[in-house]
């Protein structure tokens, strides 16, 4: 099995073909960490890595020596207090009001397999020979509580999965004030810090900076992932290029509150940590209650920073998205928002059906407005009924209307918000979340309904399933508009409000589940104004996510580069829309909107009647050139070629899973003039095939061998290299590669 416990060492060795992970437990019985990298080989013991000299300034475990002291031990999931100055994976206020814990070791389970996390996303197996999982048991006897520490590899993947269980067995309820998901204490701090950061419309961009003493962290308490940061961030080597060196990364599968953070210590040891955001959280341990965090996942490379995207990608691709849609080709789309807005009648959204069918167009999405009263932003969220004055025949009907056309029918919900001027809130005010006493804040003039309630979740859920019951329906967009204020529940005490973000999210994820359960075959699509809550936790429910309100293909091309370090190209909702773009105003050719959005779930976001006839074949061109590389641009191994936050030309690839095929995006955001001559080096191609390079327009560039395109390149200098002024700012092309027989 690929994880062995040495009971003369007393250390746990989790390894598969590519990587290593060793645990040990110490002197005091916690558990230590002692190596995380490539694989290496068994030994007797590993002592030599347990390094615990004496250092001034330093408070020691046992009596009458100065041979152990916590603070200067690589730990696995550290407690303040006891020695150790530094940042705790987990914190537990006891009745006395003390924080001190000592959860000693009492046993361990090595088992085939993985177990599911009630309630929450995680990563699973099909067939127990996929990983082995190992579950050490702690106790702490002052207090009474287990501790239950989780380790997952799997057979195929450079990845773990982590997560903690508390469980009080003793009579007194105690208070979790911190529970994170993973900690992992590395030996030196020479590493690149890389986040993903951002702001609505420019989300997940690229920021780096090396590691310094103190603390870098990110972290979100909106109620949701958010724009800002995302709970994904990657240690690397400062030499770490994409296609060399060391580099690690890790992921928590959750979507709500969260905080990502490495703390360099004196002696340049680096804490690395993930999970649930601390910071207004607490959570009531009562009598016989169990406490699961979520899950986090960490990879592993020494081949460089693609290699690592493509662990995640590969991982996350099949086996943490389920399902119907897990690994099926998505559909293209057109959704009507920016065509009508909310101003529609059936008649217009069957015309713009009509004219998406005849352009090869799958799937039809009517957008906000359909149901209660919702003509405008600040009525009718919460009443999903269909608005018979606009639809006289209601979903049913124009469900009916859209299928006999030969096309998939898609349906917008934003299930977690309510308006004032809405029935169930007249009838249900409570059931918002605010603060009593206090002004209840809105965004986009909505509220946020309390989904920590059962009833609340409950609702929605009935209302959603008689909809979806009579309509047929295909797809679902479910929106989320605006983050968490005034957090408070009327339906929990005083001292469990801390519980409610999370509790909270709770609610999100099984009214997914119950969706999911009942109707196994719609293909849901997670949106959070545009990426507010793009992450891994969201993967498991919806296989697709929209990528960003910023539909601009040049803010696009950062968005999806920095999205690409941590997710799969499936995921990423990439639409057409139209120019000047509503985002920026900025006008671009339709090929370069086409070119970057290939790149992804692929569809239009524009009023087709408003194209010209050229416009029109261009764009039928472009679903035909999709529909036949579908499977490579959604599904091929991903490289990233040339930054958009380093140059002016931009480039990625695809390459499809036999090599026989790949595909280039190539981008230049500004002409230029007279410019140098340019080579772009193609990784991740079969050294020895011959390979066949075109442009998509038909334009042949030859034969090349896999390692000529690798090490040589392929000469990607343009007409700009004089005064022709064939190429243009916002210039982009596709080039395919065709493996030939040789």
């Amino acid at each position: 099995m690929p994880i062995t416990y040495n009971e003369q060492s007393r250390e746990f060795h989790l390894y598969n073909d590519q990587i290593s992970y060793l645990i040990k437990i110490l002197a005091n019985e916690q558990l230590g960490q002692l190596y995380f990298g490539k694989r290496i080989p068994e030994r007797a013991d590993h002592d030599y890595l347990v390094e615990n000299k004496y250092r001034p300034v330093t408070s020691y475990v046992f009596d009458d020596e100065y041979s152990f002291s916590l603070g200067n031990l690589k730990q696995e999931y550290p407690s303040y207090g006891t020695t150790d100055p530094r940042h705790p994976a987990f914190t537990i206020q006891q009745p006395n009001g003390s924080k001190i814990t000592d959860f000693k070791y009492v046993s361990h389970t090595i088992y085939a397999g993985k177990k599911a996390l009630v309630g929450l996303p995680a990563t699973y197996v099909e067939d127990k020979a996929e990983a082995t999982t190992l579950e050490v048991t702690l106790y702490d006897e002052v207090i009474e509580v287990y501790m239950y520490l989780k380790y997952t590899i799997f057979e195929k993947h450079a990845a773990i999965a982590r997560s903690v269980s508390f469980k009080n067995v003793g009579q007194a309820e105690h208070k979790l004030q911190a529970a994170l998901s993973l900690n992992l204490d590395l030996p030196d701090d020479d590493y690149e810090w890389l986040q993903f950061s951002g702001a609505w419309g420019r989300e997940r961009h690229l920021h780096k900076s090396h590691l310094r003493p103190g603390i870098q962290a990110i972290d979100s308490a909106r109620g949701a992932s958010s724009h800002m940061q995302n709970p994904f961030v990657i240690l690397k080597r400062p030499y770490t290029t994409e296609e060399m060196g060391e580099a690690l990364g890790i992921s928590l599968v959750y979507s709500g509150n969260f905080l990502a953070r490495a703390e360099v210590d004196e002696y340049a040891v680096t804490r690395l940590q993930i999970g649930l955001n601390p910071f207004q959280f607490s959570w009531c341990l009562k009598p016989n209650e169990i406490f699961q965090t979520p899950e986090a996942i960490l990879a592993y490379s020494d081949a460089g920073l693609n290699d690592l995207s493509q662990t995640f990608h590969r991982l996350f691709t099949t086996r943490l998205a389920r399902g119907y849609w897990r690994e099926r080709k998505r559909p293209i789309l057109i959704n009507n928002w920016e065509a009508t807005y909310f101003d529609f009648t059936e008649e217009k959204l069957l015309a713009i059906a009509k004219s998406a069918k005849k352009l090869g167009i799958e799937l039809f999405v009517l957008d906000d407005g359909w149901f209660g009263k919702r003509t405008k932003e600040n009525a009718g969220l919460g009443d999903w009924y269909v608005n018979h004055e606009r639809l006289k025949d209601g979903i049913t009907g124009l469900a009916k209307k859209i299928h006999d056309m030969g096309l998939m029918f898609g349906l917008w919900f934003e299930p977690e918000m309510v308006n004032k001027d809405s029935d169930l809130y007249r009838k249900h005010p409570d059931y918002i979340i605010e603060t009593p006493r206090r002004h209840a804040s809105h965004g986009r003039k909505q509220y946020v309904l309390d989904f920590s309630r059962k009833e609340v979740v409950d609702n929605i859920y009935e209302q959603m399933v008689k909809i979806l019951d009579e309509g047929e329906i295909d797809y679902i967009k479910w929106d989320m508009n605006r983050n968490i204020t005034e957090c408070y529940s009327n339906a929990y005490p005083a001292d469990q409000q801390g519980e409610i973000m999370h509790r909270y999210m709770l609610g999100v994820y099984d009214l997914y589940e119950r969706l999911l359960t009942r109707f196994p075959k719609i293909l849901f699509e997670s949106c959070a104004s545009g990426g507010g809550r793009f992450d891994a936790g969201m993967l498991y429910y919806a296989p697709q996510a929209w990528t960003s309100d910023d539909t601009d293909a040049i803010e696009r091309l950062k968005i999806q580069y920095g999205t690409s370090f941590g997710y799969p190209q499936s995921m990423m909702g990439a639409h057409v829309s139209a120019s000047p773009n509503e985002q920026l105003g900025r006008i671009t050719p339709l090929k370069i909107r086409g070119d970057v959005a290939f790149f992804g779930a692929f569809g239009y976001e524009l009023d087709l009647a408003t194209l010209s006839p050229a416009e029109m074949t261009e764009v039928k061109k472009q679903v035909a050139f999709m529909k036949k590389y579908r499977e490579i641009f959604q599904y091929g191994t991903f490289y990233r070629l040339k930054s958009p936050f380093e140059g002016n030309i931009v480039s990625w690839m695809v390459v499809s899973q036999d090599k026989n095929q790949a595909l280039v995006g190539y981008y230049k955001i500004l002409n230029d003039v007279n410019c140098e001559f340019r080579r772009l080096r193609l990784p991740g191609l079969a050294a020895t095939k011959n390979y066949h390079v075109s442009e998509e327009n038909g334009t042949d560039l030859g034969d090349f061998t896999g390692s000529e395109l690798a090490n040589i390149g392929l000469v990607t200098t343009d007409a700009s290299a004089g005064e022709n002024r064939e190429t243009t700012d916002f210039y982009g092309k596709i080039f395919i590669l065709e493996k030939r027989d040789n």
